[in-house]
């Protein structure tokens, strides 16, 4: 595997609140374009993150809904496999994390660690205890369908990954990945307008990486349901309103998420026109994009634009992939990582719980996979 150096600067420490054009100050400007590269030094500072909070069960917002009070019980007693960073959602693509990294760089030095810890929490046990909550008569809707999308990335990428373990693990995550699967395929036709928000319900988003996972593993029957309501939903749009965001606590582009989504759907004579009719701007080599702008780390809604950085960077690489006219594109997304990256590491628990991922898979997105 060949390595290249990551263009980074220097990481920030942010355990107090940050005052945003002072922190730019302290930024090269000089490199804020340059391609960001994961490598395994990286790849190494990024890891802790998932470590260090996959078996911090408090602080934990659990987004239940309570039956009786039988259903009051610990994070880790009802959800075994994925009790901590702070929910359900971040736990599991906190563990797509590691085995992502583990994938891409099966040198790094505490590899052998991970992957115990691996095969602690997705155990056929765990597994099995994260299906029966699944069942529960209240639960229907729990993390649909933001944490249905990461459980089905995490499930994928256990299918991509040349180890010894990855068929263990994914034999064992099975039974809660194919509730998932059915959980999509019947919602999907009763879903009748599509959630166009820029935070967890966000339905383009949802459903970018159930395809990833359904073309993956071959599942004809999910990627049907897919394209279908996902044309039903977005075919005809024009003219998203891009100045229209971020709004305040957005991760998500609510623009960009449904063009990316549409570039994996559609062959790309049929792509260009629906793009320029979606998004014209985009198509204008000097089309800009300001970065989200954090004004307090530290508080959980607000760090959410450092998110919406990392989802712009890898939602703008996929529309210019294989797109000579958009390849201007790559540069706007090297701004954006390049403005948050430096702030992940250090960060309050408030965004290292979960940003640590993002910035994994906006890295991913430059060709590196």
């Amino acid at each position: 595997m060949k390595h290249h150096t990551i263009i980074l600067l220097l990481f920030i420490s942010c355990n107090t609140s940050i005052n945003e054009d002072k922190a730019s100050i302290k930024l090269n400007t000089t490199k804020v374009t340059e391609i960001p590269i994961l490598n395994i030094e990286e790849a190494f500072r990024l890891v802790q993150l998932p470590l260090q909070c996959k078996k911090n069960e408090y602080p934990n917002k659990l987004s239940q809904t309570l039956g009786s009070e039988d259903d009051l019980l610990s994070p880790k007693t009802l959800h075994p496999s994925f009790y901590g960073c702070f929910d359900w959602h971040s736990s599991v693509h906190g563990h797509w994390s590691l085995v992502n990294l583990l994938r891409k760089f099966p040198e790094l030095k505490n590899a052998e660690n991970i992957k115990n810890e691996l095969l602690e929490s997705v155990s056929k046990n765990n597994i099995l205890t994260e299906v029966d909550f699944f069942n529960g008569k209240h639960n229907k809707s729990f993390e649909r369908t933001y944490g249905w999308a990461w459980l089905l990335k995490l499930a994928e990428e256990l299918h991509k990954w040349n180890d010894p373990i990855s068929i263990e693990l994914e034999n064992n995550l099975q039974p809660l990945t194919d509730i998932i699967v059915e959980k999509y395929i019947q919602f999907l036709p009763k879903l009748n307008y599509p959630l166009r928000v820029g935070t967890h319900p966000n339905t383009a988003f949802g459903l970018s990486f159930a395809l990833d996972y359904a073309k993956t593993v071959k599942n004809n029957e999910l990627i049907e349901a897919i394209v279908t309501r996902a044309k039903y939903f977005y075919l005809k749009d024009r003219d998203c309103p891009m100045n229209w965001e971020p709004s305040g606590s957005d991760f998500l582009s609510p623009c960009l998420e449904e063009a990316a989504l549409m570039k994996r759907l559609l062959s790309k004579k049929e792509f260009k026109p629906w793009i320029d009719d979606f998004i014209p701007e985009l198509k204008n080599i000097n089309f800009e994009l300001e970065t989200g702008k954090v004004s307090e780390r530290t508080d959980g809604q607000l760090v959410h634009l450092d998110g919406v950085n990392f989802s712009r960077a890898w939602n703008l690489n996929k529309i210019s992939e294989d797109l000579p006219e958009y390849e201007h594109l790559k540069k706007i997304a090297y701004l954006h990582i390049n403005h948050s990256l430096p702030s992940v590491i250090g960060d309050s628990y408030e965004g290292a719980h979960w940003l640590g991922t993002f910035a994994i898979y906006a890295l991913n997105s430059f060709g590196n996979q």
